[in-house]
């Protein structure tokens, strides 16, 4: 998880990582998770050893990990959230 706002191009050393460095590939918002590794489509997006979601494509090291490229296992629905907001974007609001 961020600590800060990254923005593209940060070099971040990552705690806990036994010295492992990565560049940020895109903007990273504080408190979003970024790929600490390459992850192929379908694989189990962990947060603190727990697995929160599947990789809906291929998310190269130093990504910003989110609603983008990222669903719940659990939750049919969380591919249909905005990337920014979180709003649902299947649900008509009048």
């Amino acid at each position: 998880m961020a600590l800060d706002d990254f923005p593209a191009g940060e070099q971040v050393c990552v705690r806990g990582g036994d010295g492992l460095t990565l560049r940020t590939r895109e903007k990273v918002p504080r408190g979003h998770k970024v790929a600490l590794a390459d992850l192929p489509e379908s694989a189990p997006i962990r947060r603190y050893g727990h697995v929160i979601g599947l990789a809906t494509q291929p998310i190269a090291t130093g990504s910003w990990v989110h609603l983008h490229n990222c669903r719940s296992q659990w939750d049919e629905r969380s591919t249909t959230f905005d990337r920014d907001s979180g709003a649902a974007t299947d649900t008509p609001y009048v």
